[in-house]
């Protein structure tokens, strides 16, 4: 629970804080009283008379009443610490930075546990333990720095872990990222990160608010609760950007079908980031840069103008953007040629708008207004400006300053030379604004953002998926482990997935008449082995009843083969859509290029169940096959649309089908018209 005494408490006190700044007990004191903290302030010591300036009671006991306590102290002191100032003192909010908890011993767990049902008991909020503290405008109980600016339209930053966030805020200081709170899970004991998001969204006022929010996630401990109320905060017009740490332990699980392989706890991260509406980032460069840009108007498009006196920078600028999908158009025609004509000889307004090293504060303006009011086919402004030593750099960032407050369209400043002008852009940062010092990361994390969808709307999609015979062969299956071809075939039909004609049989005379009715060439699969390509169990154009009696004979030689499938040859792009369950997030939908190009090249893209049509199309759209999808050189593309309702109707089968833990469709084929189930397994596990 997060309450008044927490966020906004009347007195602060501070167990085991000190005069020693450089330990966590008087830093935070120091840190407390920088940030003018305008309630009460008492500290605990019994070695001292007065820490920083304040008198220092001895013993909890001696305490008036107060509303949040910070403790510093050893791990085996905080509970009965905690449950006399809770009982006794009236308080109701902790912060407890001492670290030797859960995330170290057994007894240290049993610490944590005792400290968790005295705030329960009492109604208290706590934070912690094991973190670095709370950093808001209104107390800044933290015991680490940088101490970065406070306002109320700065970002929320919420982090699972203390050492990470310090880093993070140096990441984002040197930017001029701004803040409004910063919070320091440790160990969430009570709070984590989905209850400050809980809080955040319940009590989100669109006028007073920070609308951007940047998380460090070490574990997920609630992805519905995360998804629904990141989703929310969206919707209310909130940006989100989250690091996920940790998402690759169980990427090499070995499993025994093609999803098995390829899916993992990342891919169901990937999904719910993309569920949510969250951008997803993979450093704490990419955050904060993802930080920055969120703070400055939104894009309205995917065209840039780069302005700079630098060639290189601008082609690396151009380079980066081109490879994630975003566009820097080339700038000709009489307006071009007028804005030439008032540069420098030798200057290039092509885009890179190259003003050249000698380039005027003046022509930086000129070239902006140009981008701003000229150039119609523009979204925004890209502007790197270092120091070449032949002007100065004042009057320039001074010229950026008032093009960015004049401007609608959004200016990214790009300025590099933080070492050789590290005045220049310290005080261009003072105004209020971000830095942008490298091109190419600025570009990587408009790509992130550019990419990201829309939250997805909460519906399930119903219409064409027979949901109760769904349940009925489900609870119709005895034991666990991949059902039969009959069964997969019954669960595809019921969610609408069409397949190519099939017989499944131990009779050869069954079979061919079946092959001779559907018309040759056909196709010839072993059943019982799992990987059939693997044992010589797929014969293809099969063209005659003679060369399929031969097949049949061969296969059901081989080790574990049931039956023998024949199918209808039909032909196609091969593509693949899977399925895993993970828990606590339920089941995560991969799609990509089928056959074996599943595991050898691993262009997945991964969704979380139930999905929308919006969603389908963005797991599509986000493979880097995607070009084959579409069609290139000449080569017609598949269905996208009957790929995408496929998509959905199989997470809707899913989300009826929680015994489904793991399957295959691989391939689909797939032409212009039409998009065909192959082959899939199901593989069914019941609680």
């Amino acid at each position: 629970m997060i309450n008044r005494e927490l966020l906004q408490p009347e007195s602060i006190v501070v167990i085991g804080g000190s005069n020693n700044v450089h330990k966590p007990g008087g830093a935070i004191v120091r840190n407390i009283l920088n940030g003018g903290y305008d309630g009460t302030l008492r500290i605990v010591n019994p070695k001292e008379t007065q820490v920083q300036g304040i008198k220092v009671f001895h013993d909890i006991s001696e305490l008036p009443p107060t509303e949040l306590a910070i403790l510093v102290i050893p791990a085996k002191m905080c509970p009965d610490a905690a449950e006399m100032l809770a009982k006794e003192k009236g308080v109701r909010a902790f912060i407890i930075i001492s670290a030797g908890f859960g995330e170290e011993t057994k007894e240290g767990a049993q610490y944590e546990q005792r400290i968790l049902d005295t705030c329960e008991r009492y109604g208290a909020a706590l934070i912690g333990p094991n973190c670095i503290g709370l950093l808001t405008r209104f107390h800044h109980s933290v015991f680490t720095k940088p101490i970065p600016n406070l306002n109320p339209k700065g970002v929320d930053f919420v982090s699972g872990s203390g050492a990470t966030a310090v880093f993070i805020l140096e990441s984002a200081v040197i930017k001029g990222l701004q803040f409004n709170s910063v919070w320091s899970i440790g160990n969430g004991k009570q709070i984590g990160i989905e209850d400050v998001l809980q809080y955040m969204d319940e009590h989100f006022d669109a006028e007073k608010d920070s609308h951007v929010k940047l998380l460090y996630i070490e574990n997920i401990a609630n992805p519905d609760k995360l998804l629904f109320h990141a989703g929310s905060l969206i919707r209310k017009g909130c940006r989100i950007a989250a690091i996920k740490a940790g998402s690759s332990e169980s990427g090499s699980r070995a499993a025994s079908s093609h999803t098995g392989a390829i899916a993992s706890s990342d891919s169901a991260v990937e999904a719910l980031f993309r569920k949510a509406g969250i951008v997803r980032c993979f450093s704490r460069e990419e955050l904060t840069t993802v930080g920055c840009i969120f703070t400055l108007p939104r894009l309205n498009g995917k065209n840039f103008a780069i302005v700079t006196h630098a060639g290189g920078p601008g082609v690396m600028l151009t380079d980066a953007l081109s490879k994630g999908g975003l566009k820097v158009p080339k700038l000709e025609g009489p307006v071009a040629e007028e804005l030439k004509a008032q540069l420098f000889p030798g200057s290039s307004v092509a885009n890179p708008i190259d003003i050249l090293a000698t380039g005027t504060p003046e022509h930086l303006g000129l070239a902006i207004d140009y981008c701003e009011k000229r150039f119609e086919n523009i979204d925004a402004i890209m502007v790197i400006f270092g120091t070449p030593g032949l002007v100065t750099l004042y009057e320039a960032y001074d010229m950026l300053h008032k093009k960015i407050l004049e401007c609608k369209k959004p200016i990214f400043p790009i300025l590099p030379s933080l070492h050789t002008a590290g005045p220049e852009v310290e005080e261009f940062l003072k105004k209020g604004h971000v830095n942008f010092s490298d091109e190419v990361t600025l570009a990587t994390a408009l790509t992130q953002i550019m990419k990201t969808p829309a939250p997805a709307p909460p519906e399930i999609e119903l219409f064409g998926v027979d949901v109760p015979k769904i349940r009925d062969i489900i609870s119709a299956q005895q034991t666990d482990g991949y059902v039969s071809p009959d069964i997969v075939r019954q669960l595809l039909q019921c969610a609408g997935i069409p397949m190519v004609p099939e017989l499944v049989s131990t009779s050869k005379e069954e079979l061919t008449q079946f092959a001779q009715k559907v018309g040759f060439p056909v196709v010839a699969k072993v059943v019982g082995p799992i990987h059939k390509s693997d044992v010589g169990g797929v014969a293809l154009n099969i063209r005659t009843a003679e060369h399929l009696s031969l097949e049949f004979d061969r296969m059901m030689q081989i080790p574990d083969a049931t039956a023998v499938m024949v199918q209808k040859m039909i032909g196609g792009t091969e593509i693949f859509i899977g399925a895993k369950y993970e828990e606590r997030f339920g089941h995560v939908v991969l799609c990509g290029l089928g056959g074996i190009f599943v595991e050898v090249l691993k262009d997945v893209s991964s969704g979380l169940a139930p999905l929308s049509y919006n969603e389908a199309y963005s797991m599509i759209r986000s493979l880097r096959g995607y070009k084959i999808i579409k069609g290139t050189r000449g080569q017609q593309g598949i269905n996208e649309q009957k790929y995408a309702e496929i998509i959905v109707r199989l997470s809707t089968l899913l989300r009826f089908a929680r015994e489904i833990k793991e399957m295959d469709i691989n391939p689909l084929l797939a032409d212009e018209h039409n998009v065909v189930a192959v082959d899939a397994r199901i593989r069914i596990e019941k609680d």
